[in-house]
């Protein structure tokens, strides 16, 4: 079993959730889609914050949940049709809302990579220079797609740094495109797949190299990582 330490952080923020309900609810959207454990952000403090913004119903996924949610005073059904977007309700690409959800994952070591040299199994990539790679958390196992390999991008500080090679079961490589000592690049250090800072639209580049639906990929990534709520 993978520790909750070496997995991916899913950052769910209940204001920019807040604000996709109150969007969505002015457009005359009354039913809110909450199945997959509403897309990843936890369908239990999902529906509280979009109900509290004036959702009138919630579908979830079975009757358990929504015993639990009625018990709370929430009009949760397991049948029937949502009228709301959830495009725009969790602030996916295409809504130009702000993300409720940043996933980061967390360096766990660097080391120099020589011209010529390459990384993880299969060497589908290899360094064209001197460079700085950094092995960092999250793989396929947790929703990290590996049709991203070579494909997409993560946050580190401001700069926006390529996944290199093939997207392992729980890590994946970072090329951090420098042999120099860099603040933001240290064991560690934070790196943001989707969601903020300069990868708040990075979601739009897993949509293009997997040809997924943005629901889906929050929906995986949400429920295999460590989820915090935050205001």
């Amino acid at each position: 079993m993978t520790a909750s330490g070496s997995l991916p952080r899913a950052l769910i923020s209940l204001s920019a959730l807040s604000g996709g309900a109150r969007s969505a609810v002015a457009a005359g959207g009354a039913v809110a889609d909450l199945r997959a454990d509403a897309f990843g952000h936890g369908v239990q403090q999902t529906a509280r914050t979009v109900t509290d913004a004036g959702v009138g119903r919630v579908v979830v996924d079975d009757e358990m949940i929504a015993a639990s949610l009625i018990a709370d005073g929430i009009d949760a059904v397991v049948d029937g049709d949502a009228d709301i977007d959830s495009v725009q309700l969790y602030g996916l690409p295409g809504s130009g809302l702000r993300p409720a959800m940043v996933l980061t994952g967390r360096m766990l070591s660097l080391k120099p990579l020589l011209a010529g040299e390459a990384v993880s199994y299969g060497y589908t990539h290899r360094a064209l220079t001197d460079t700085t790679v950094a092995l960092v958390t999250g793989g396929y196992a947790q929703g990290i797609v590996r049709a991203l390999g070579n494909r997409a991008a993560v946050g580190v500080g401001a700069s926006r740094r390529p996944i290199i090679g093939r997207v392992a079961m729980d890590v994946c490589v970072v090329d951090l495109q420098s042999a120099d000592a860099d603040p933001d690049a240290q064991r560690g250090s934070e790196i943001v797949y989707f969601g903020g800072g300069v990868a708040v639209d990075e979601l739009s580049t897993w949509v293009q190299a997997t040809g997924m639906r943005a629901t889906e990929l929050v929906a995986i990534a949400g429920a295999k990582a460590v989820r915090e709520w935050t205001h």
